[in-house]
């Protein structure tokens, strides 16, 4: 459950489109945005916990979550749900591009395959989605897109060069959308999240010595979860940030 209190009411009755939505960051988005009463859809690949996710905020959300399955590496898959969304829940006025993977890998063997996949599934998606809304956000006289980004390039980490590249060109992208988009009313904004820790971060990559390493780091002294992301990736789509676009938000703790 999202520990976000604040109310936005313009998101009431709004069309919300998520990526990557049903576990980690972005299931805690779709979960903020539901509680806000929005129509929110979300896009995954993994079929049972998106179900299940949507399925329990439904019982309680003003409005039906609904879960999408597609491959965001299928650019005309991306077409077909956005389509989809908007014929079921009207105009997509926020769009949230969470998806990604962080999967480690070495410098030494990366392949040129495995690098344009990695691409494809950490940045590509990322434009296609948004030049596949734009169109019905034009349609509702503007809108917010959200791009995640992350602070892993800032770190120098030596682990996922592609992962990192494609996180800092997220930055650039976001910034070149907003100057295209924003005179029809779209704001185009980052957000860049430290350390989250998710149940997937805990299975495969992180240990409780360097979760308590990074917290030292930070000037916040404490855990960051999914929860975390919420309140900023809210206030970024809202009518708070009406004036602020080609941005790009650090939530790490203060790590920078």
């Amino acid at each position: 459950m999202t520990g976000v209190s604040a109310q936005f009411p313009e998101f009431r009755d709004r069309t919300v489109l998520v990526t990557g939505g049903g576990s980690g960051i972005g299931a805690a988005i779709v979960e903020g945005f539901a509680r806000q009463g929005a129509k929110v859809s979300f896009i995954d690949v993994a079929e049972d916990e998106s179900r299940a996710l949507s399925l329990r905020l439904s019982r309680d959300s003003e409005h039906p979550v609904h879960f999408f399955k597609a491959d965001l590496r299928d650019i005309e898959a991306i077409r077909q749900t956005v389509d989809a969304v908007v014929a079921q829940s009207g105009p997509i006025t926020v769009l949230v591009n969470n998806a990604a993977r962080d999967d480690r890998h070495d410098f030494d063997t990366v392949t040129p395959e495995y690098w344009d996949n990695n691409q494809a599934t950490n940045l590509r998606h990322v434009f296609f989605t948004a030049q596949a809304v734009a169109p019905s956000m034009r349609e509702a006289g503007g809108g917010a897109i959200v791009n995640m980004s992350s602070i892993a390039f800032l770190l120098n980490m030596p682990d996922f060069p592609a992962y990192s590249t494609a996180k800092a060109a997220v930055i650039g992208l976001t910034k070149s959308m907003a100057g295209k988009l924003g005179p029809d009313n779209i704001r185009v904004n980052c957000i860049l999240p430290g350390m989250i820790v998710t149940e997937r971060q805990m299975k495969l990559w992180l240990t409780e010595e360097g979760i308590a390493k990074t917290v030292e780091r930070q000037c916040l002294k404490r855990v960051l979860n999914a929860d975390a992301i919420v309140g900023p990736g809210l206030f970024l789509a809202s009518d708070c940030a009406a004036a602020v676009t080609a941005q790009s938000m650090i939530v790490d703790g203060g790590i920078f």
